[in-house]
């Protein structure tokens, strides 16, 4: 089973960033890709959720990760039983 919503909270620059949204991309899971420079309301939500101005954050059916690479993402996922 599959979280039935993701969103993923990034800066453009970031190169975890883009490593999170390669994994998503590579297993076919659509996501809802939030740009926290470009949109304040987006940044202070990252905030709220994950305690910390760092990115990325992915929040997949209120369950929250941040602050990772591809290696956490992937055993933070298999750990909620989405593999």
């Amino acid at each position: 089973m599959k979280p039935q919503r993701i969103r993923l909270f990034v800066k453009t620059w970031c190169p975890w960033c883009r490593e999170a949204e390669d994994w998503l991309k590579a297993r076919g899971l659509a996501y809802e890709r939030l740009d926290v420079f470009a949109d304040p309301r987006h940044y202070n939500e990252m905030v709220r959720l994950s305690g910390q101005t760092l990115a990325p954050v992915l929040e997949a059916d209120g369950r929250v990760l941040a602050d990772f690479g591809a290696d956490e993402l992937e055993t933070w996922w298999q750990a909620q039983g989405w593999s």
